[in-house]
């Protein structure tokens, strides 16, 4: 599978252009052992896919009540414009930030700032991962930035509402605990689905996603 430069999420209302599924940067197969290749089939190409297909047809239809002047069904367009492009936002983000050459450790100027705010490297992995396996439900655990204060947080976000539009934090690394990430693998035993992403964990992407908020 080639890859392709992601598209920019939520592109400009009036653009006609509309929301594509990227690729993946690598098979499907290639996260294996630690994700299986049926699991990523199915979320990218039937989950991230559908996000895609009903962001496009919320967004046609918010752009038709604009031009009506509708603000009624300008109003009941916004969960599934939030949904939907939450969707897109947070699995553009997510494929990046795996890879099969992935694990291990940061490096560079993220892991100072990861010693620096949150004592090492071991106490933001155990702090991470506990977000993620604490959320009620579906929903995604995030390693974000607070550019207003300068420092990394952690944070949960529900469902697929995304992490900065809800909480201004700026996504550096996202892990998905909706169950289609992970329950055909892993069942519905979490921890072991969070214990084994960070071997795959694409740190270059990480590290490239922290330098380039801080500009």
């Amino acid at each position: 599978r080639s890859s392709a430069k992601l598209v920019a999420p939520l592109g400009c209302l009036g653009s006609r252009q509309k929301h594509t599924l990227p690729d993946l940067p690598y098979d499907y197969a290639a996260l294996e052992p630690h994700i299986n290749a049926e699991i990523m089939q199915l979320h990218h190409s039937k989950h991230h896919a559908t996000y895609v297909n009903n962001l496009n047809v919320a967004e046609e239809k918010y752009k038709e009540a604009l031009v009506k002047g509708d603000v009624t069904a300008q109003v009941s367009l916004q969960p599934a414009l939030k949904f939907n492009g939450g969707g897109h936002i947070n699995h553009s983000i997510f494929w990046t930030n795996l890879s099969p050459n992935g694990g291990g450790e940061p490096k560079g100027e993220l892991m100072e700032a990861i010693k620096r705010d949150f004592g090492s490297f071991a106490n933001f992995k155990e702090k991470l991962t506990a977000v993620s396996v604490g959320v009620q439900g579906s929903g995604w655990g995030w390693l974000g930035y607070n550019k207003e204060q300068g420092r990394l947080q952690v944070a949960a976000c529900a469902n697929q509402d995304p992490l900065q539009g809800t909480t201004g934090l700026i996504p550096l690394l996202g892990i998905d605990v909706w169950e289609h990430a992970y329950y055909l693998q892993y069942k519905n035993v979490r921890p072991d689905y969070l214990k084994a992403i960070w071997n795959v964990i694409n740190w270059e992407n990480v590290s490239s996603r922290y330098a380039n908020c801080k500009k």
